[in-house]
Parts: C-alpha cells; structure tokens; sequence
C-alpha cells in the first residue's frame, strides 16, 4: 500500500511540473503585454496630444517609451530559450507595469491635461530636456558631490575606526576619550556648521569636517562595540601559541569586529548625504546639493527633480558598492544587513 500510495504521489508531482513552467510562461507573457501597452500608451499620447506648454523632446520620449516596450516583448521571449534573462525580466516586469501606468498618469494631469500647477509639475518628457540639455552641469554637480563625499567619508571612516579600536582595546584610552564622543557624537553635525565655517580656511574643508564627524561617530561606536564584544577564549588561545599585543589587535580584534565595523560604515554613510547635501546648499558653490538650491531658486523646477533622481541614483550606486565591498570582505559571513 506504502508503495502505491509513493508511486502515486511521484507520478503526481511528476504531472504537475510540466504544466507548471508554461503556466509561469504564459503569466510572463501577458504581464510583458501589458506592461508594452502601459508604455506605448505613454508613448501615444506624448506624441499625439499637444502640451499645455511647449517642455520639449516630446519626439524623444515617445521614442524611448516605444523603445521600453519593445524592450520588455524581446526580453520575456528570448527568456523562453535563455533561463537565467528570462528570471530577470520576469522580477522587472511588475515595476515595469506600474512605472509605465504611473508615467502614463503623470504625462495626461501634468503635461496634457493641464491638472497639475506649473511649473510645479514638469511632465516626463521635461525631465528628459533637462538630461539631454543641461547634462554638462549635472555632471559637473555629480564629480563635485563624489569629491566631497570621498574625502569626508574616507577621513571619517578611517580616523572613527582606529578611535573604535582603542576604545575597545584601552581602558586608558576609553577614560579621557569616551566623554567626549558622548557630549559631542549625539549633536546633529550640521548644528556645528557655523562654527566649522567660521574654524576652517575654506568653506570646501568645512563640509569635510562635518561630513567625517558625521561618519566617524557611527563607525567608532560600532567598531568599539565589535572590539570589545570578542571571545575572551580568542585572546587566550592567541597568546598560549606565542603571540604579542600587536598580533591580537590586528589578526584578532579586527576581523573579529568586521562585521560591526561595516554596519557603522553603512550609518554613516546614509548620514553622510544629508550632511553632503546642507553643506552644499548652504556654503560650497559646487555639487548637487548647489544644484538643487540654483534649479529652485529660479522655479527651474524641471532641473529640480533631475538633480534628485541623479542624487538617488548616486547614493544608491555608492550604498551598493559598499555592500559589494563587505560582501568580498566577508564572503565567510551572511551579512545581517541587507540592501
């Protein structure tokens, strides 16, 4: 009985896997269909229906929605003979369907119909003018930013890590610096703007200043806690087979404090930008967040909104990359924070 009720079960499950893949197949197709119609709708009507104001590039997005569409048919079809292409279209076409009916509904109430304020509200294809023609200062905005950033992050990253070690590995040490991180690490680093501008010789060594102390308190604070978080056994077998202080910190405390290490870098990285956007908007005369505060300042609402996507894309890129790095570091360990 055991042996036709297992021959049964096999022969069912063994039933159910053929119609199971062109059932996923099928549901790829008709998704991928409607997310080319979402956008070939989005296209139609850029072209067809005249603006309430002239924004420009109307031809172009049009162009680059069809392009999208066709994009999305080819892609699920050559999935049916390429496996792995085919997973990755079939996770994107969700978000493609929704981003495509959402940019239909932003071109009707905002370039079409007129429902929207302006210039409030520049439809998709006024972004896409402001990429096309004004690219040579996001560029310039975008270098000017990563600059900024790398200094500020590097300097605090290094300089809050080496204080994390000797906090966690010097009681002495701890004593005379700990106080002083607990009065001035909790203070918002932009409240020290004034004082950092008025303190450094220019205004570019100012942000960098509020930008590592915006880093390095996140990184010290973690770094100490994975530091002195480490088996005391670590140590003892350490030193049993012959090895000197020098030995313990750098092959024993510090890879041990890895994983602690890389969670305050990622704090202090996403702190890092607000710091990087307000110093920029408020005494350095270069970078995105400058950008941003010019586009508004002359209601060039348009370029507002790309130097916020452009700042997205460059935040993210940056996060991501520091993920890739912990994840080569650590390939041994399954990080605990995920992106």
């Amino acid at each position: 009985m055991t042996l036709i009720t297992t021959t049964l079960e096999q022969g069912s499950e063994a039933s159910n896997l053929p119609r199971s893949r062109p059932a996923i197949k099928t549901y790829a197709l008709l998704l991928a269909f409607a997310a080319s119609a979402s956008w070939l709708a989005t296209a139609s009507v850029t072209y067809h229906m005249p603006d309430i104001i002239d924004f420009g590039r109307v031809t172009e997005f049009a162009a680059l929605s069809v392009f999208i569409a066709a994009a999305l048919l080819v892609g699920v079809v050559a999935g049916i003979w390429q496996p792995a292409l085919g997973e990755k279209v079939r996770r994107l076409l969700p978000w493609s369907l929704a981003l495509g009916v959402l940019t239909l509904i932003w071109q009707l109430l905002a370039g079409k119909l007129g429902l929207l304020p302006q210039p409030f509200f520049p439809p998709p294809h006024g972004l896409l003018e402001v990429f096309t023609d004004d690219y040579p200062k996001l560029i310039e905005g975008v270098i000017a930013s990563l600059r900024l950033e790398f200094f500020g992050f590097a300097l605090g990253a290094i300089i809050g890590f080496w204080v994390g070690v000797a906090l966690g590995w010097s009681r002495t040490f701890g004593y005379w610096v700990h106080p002083i991180m607990r009065f001035i690490g909790p203070v918002p680093s932009i409240a020290w703007l004034p004082i950092a501008f008025f303190a450094f010789p220019s205004s570019f060594s100012a942000s960098v200043f509020l930008i590592a102390l915006t880093t390095g308190f996140p990184v010290a604070v973690l770094t100490w806690s994975g530091v002195a978080s480490v088996n005391p056994a670590y140590y003892d077998v350490a030193r049993t087979l012959g090895a000197n202080e020098r030995f313990l910190i750098f092959k024993v405390a510090i890879p041990a404090a890895l994983p602690h290490v890389f969670v305050g870098l990622f704090m202090g990285l996403g702190a890092s930008f607000a710091v990087l956007v307000t110093a920029e908007m408020m005494g350095v005369k270069a970078g995105l967040g400058f950008y941003l505060q010019w586009a508004q300042g002359w209601a060039a609402y348009a370029n507002m909104y790309a130097a916020l996507i452009v700042m997205a894309v460059m935040c993210t890129g940056l996060v991501s990359l520091l993920f890739k790095i912990r994840d080569r570091v650590l390939s041994y360990q399954k990080g605990d924070v995920k992106w």
